[in-house]
């Protein structure tokens, strides 16, 4: 059957749905041509496009979902419908308990080799051992090919390598702002091998952004339930053997969050029907208290100004306030469907991010001030950057989320300047580790 016969198929299907009239179908019908695109051009072929594209779609699009369950009879239902089937379930799991005893292992053998989990090496190499297993995982369970996978682990080796024979100073800042970053740059290593190394498919690392939502989500909840778990076994070890509970904790705590790491991210994989509900319901509570937060910051800082109340701590905080409401935008965008007129929610996202540009302009004149009073350190050098690069990421995210509210465009145009934009962090955050602690002699 050829690419337009099942459009055409899919295109009457969603017709049916008493809601949808042409003008909606054209929407939804643009979507998701352009994602078969991004799959066409990833190499895959037009029924393996179609199908992929149907499933993505499907998760924001009832009518699609319900098109996928009617020809369940077809081999697409694999793709279209999440698998149910035993051979479709084991091979993730049996990955998921390999991969985190392979954490596990690591990071229980770093531990003994360091003797104190305070050395800087530990600290350098901790998100190493986190991390690298989490990007295999997924290489294996999304048959990566061997060639970009081959590649992926060079660039893993070759900036780790760098980073553990940098001939750091004793007490280094640089070698802090390494370990801090590090995580950052191996992070987006495991977003390469969960697209399967399609890298330039903007709808497959819209994907991984929505997988990194989740996961973070996930692994908050099987936090607290190891601190529930820890918290027993040291009340239950009290009495009998209290000098065993410190024993038992340096063994249970880093393999449990080793483990963890890879066992969220199974768990999204495997009950995504479950987090798909709750994640936007959390969106969409945080965004007004975020957006109210924001604004009551921005203009209490804008009449009070930062002045001398500048210092790290606060840049920090800033800092964490503009990921947090950039990844609310975004999140809240991929879920949104597509077709649906401007709301609330889409009003108090622009509010958030207009807060967040005056908020980042301030600090950027401040940080600004303090360089041309101080100088330049490794610190504010990466601060500097990442403030600038959120600026313009805001900026731009801004005028798109000002288009959705009063011209009524689309949202996909939002979703794709996030996408395109990740290339930019990622490649900073590679600078930050691997050439401004050189450019400051490793100080």
């Amino acid at each position: 059957m050829s690419l337009d016969t099942q459009l055409a198929e899919w295109r009457s299907a969603v017709m049916r749905g008493r809601s949808v009239d042409a003008a909606d179908a054209d929407e939804l019908e643009s979507h998701l041509r352009e994602q078969v695109a991004d799959l066409q051009a990833a190499g895959l072929a037009d029924d393996e496009a179609f199908l992929i594209a149907v499933k993505r779609l499907g998760q924001v699009d009832t009518l699609t979902a319900e098109f996928a369950r009617e020809h369940s009879d077809r081999l697409w239902k694999q793709l279209s419908v999440a698998r149910t089937t035993d051979d479709g379930s084991r091979r993730p799991f049996i990955a998921m308990l390999a991969f985190s005893a392979l954490a596990i292992a690591g990071i229980q053998i770093a531990r003994l080799l360091s003797h104190d989990v305070t050395e800087p090496w530990f600290f350098l190499n901790a998100s190493v051992i986190l991390i690298v297993p989490l990007a295999a995982y997924f290489a294996t369970v999304r048959r990566m090919p061997v060639a970009p996978a081959l590649v992926l682990l060079g660039i893993v080796v070759a900036v780790v390598v760098a980073v553990n024979l940098f001939p750091f100073a004793r007490d280094s800042t640089t070698q802090t702002l390494v370990a801090l970053h590090l995580p950052v740059v191996l992070w987006f290593v495991v977003g390469a091998a969960y697209v399967g190394g399609a890298v330039l498919s903007s709808s497959r690392r819209m994907d991984f952004v929505r997988f990194t939502g989740e996961w973070a989500i996930y692994l908050v909840l099987i936090v607290l339930g190891g601190g529930v778990l820890i918290g027993l076994t040291t009340m239950v070890l009290t009495p009998i053997a209290p000098e065993s509970i410190g024993e038992v904790i340096s063994w249970v705590l880093p393999s449990g969050g080793a483990a963890a790491v890879i066992v969220a991210a199974w768990l999204v994989e495997a009950k995504k029907s479950v987090i798909e509900n709750l994640a936007p319901v959390l969106t969409a509570i945080f965004t007004p208290l975020f957006a109210v937060m924001l604004l009551v910051a921005a203009v209490v800082y804008a009449l009070a100004g930062v002045g001398q109340d500048f210092d790290r701590e606060l840049l920090t905080v800033f800092d964490v306030l503009l990921i947090v409401v950039l990844a609310l935008v975004v999140y809240g965008i991929s879920a949104r469907t597509a077709t649906r007129s401007a709301g609330v929610l889409d009003v108090l996202r622009l509010v958030a991010v207009a807060a967040a540009i005056l908020l980042d302009v301030l600090v950027l004149a401040s940080m600004l001030e303090r360089i041309g009073e101080y100088g330049l350190t490794a610190n504010r050098v990466a601060a500097l950057g990442l403030n600038v690069l959120l600026l313009a990421n805001l900026a731009v995210t801004a005028w798109l989320l000002g288009r959705v509210v009063f011209a009524r465009d689309g949202v996909v145009r939002v979703e794709r300047w996030q996408t395109d934009y990740l290339p930019v962090f990622a490649v900073w955050v590679v600078a930050v580790v691997v050439v401004v602690p050189g450019v400051f002699g490793f100080r």
